[in-house]
């Protein structure tokens, strides 16, 4: 551009620039000129391969999403935080979040220890040997005890050996120290139905445990919750793991002194953490100021 420039400058001033000839120079050579001498700045390279490089293909047309109110169809976003939940769910939720923040006595703060998923397992598969018969087995015996009778034979049978349910039924086998283990659930509610019932089984020395789930315990007595079970007798083959369970859970529960002491709760949420740490931290450094120590 700049030599096309001089060349036209040199031109001008020659003697030859009056005639006929220099309009008939080609346009390369010669560029635009304004009026007043000047040269139009020609379009910039970059324009030119922008425009020289799209091209539209008539099969895909674009059209781009018009997201603005009465436009396109919004795109799905995460509006958990936004949802209103159920009035049950919020009420579980805010119960949950207030026994963390409140501290809790130690009588009802024992109910959080419970046995662990293995020791559960053992457990719930004794106590599965000695299911109460249902409602249609039980009319199925009546019947046939009431044929029997009825033809002049002897009906005299055996007592099962049962698990024992229900919270008056089992209180009495502990008072009598007729119950041999006793399985209470964590998460009856109230929890003041069974939070005397540990004690009662240390006071009478009768082996017992605490085990998550409720719904656990009902499924073994055919009940949708039960609050705790007892074994009172077991045939001869179980008697040693019975005897095993009865010893560890003595250990874990029952001469366990720890869990008669320790309170339960006083968890506060992360931003009240975080403040406290701060403040910690903030009288360290005031005593290390006394002190003249330095704290990173």
């Amino acid at each position: 551009i700049l030599a096309q420039a001089l060349a036209i400058l040199a031109l001008e001033h020659s003697p030859a620039a009056q005639s006929p000839t220099l309009n008939k120079l080609p346009f390369a050579i010669m560029g635009k000129v304004a009026k007043g001498g000047k040269k139009v700045a020609a379009a910039p390279l970059s324009d030119k391969k922008k425009k020289a490089g799209t091209k539209t293909n008539p099969l895909f047309e674009k059209k781009p999403k018009n997201l603005r109110l009465g436009g396109d169809i919004q795109p799905k976003r995460d509006l958990t935080r936004y949802v209103k939940w159920p009035k049950y769910v919020r009420l579980q939720r805010a119960k949950r979040i207030m026994l963390m923040r409140l501290k809790v006595p130690p009588a009802i703060a024992q109910f959080n220890h419970t046995i662990d998923k293995s020791q559960a397992a053992s457990l719930l598969r004794l106590l599965k040997k000695y299911q109460p018969e249902t409602k249609k087995d039980k009319k199925q015996r009546l019947m046939e005890l009431a044929q029997a009778k009825k033809d002049g034979q002897d009906v005299s049978s055996k007592k099962p050996q049962v698990l024992k349910f229900g919270l008056n039924h089992v209180t009495n086998l502990i008072e009598q120290k007729a119950a041999k283990l006793v399985v209470i659930a964590h998460d009856c509610d109230p929890i003041e139905t069974v939070c005397w019932l540990p004690a009662l089984c240390r006071k009478k020395e009768v082996p017992y445990c605490i085990i998550k789930g409720k719904a656990r315990l009902g499924t073994l007595v055919h009940q949708k919750t039960a609050t705790c079970v007892a074994l009172t007798t077991v045939r001869q083959e179980d008697n040693a793991e019975l005897g095993k369970l009865a010893e560890s859970f003595k250990g874990m529960f029952n001469e366990n002194v720890e869990i008669r002491r320790r309170w339960g709760g006083g968890i506060m949420g992360q931003k009240s953490q975080h403040v406290t740490q701060r403040k910690e931290k903030a009288i360290q450094i005031e005593q290390a100021k006394k002190l003249g120590l330095s704290i990173a």
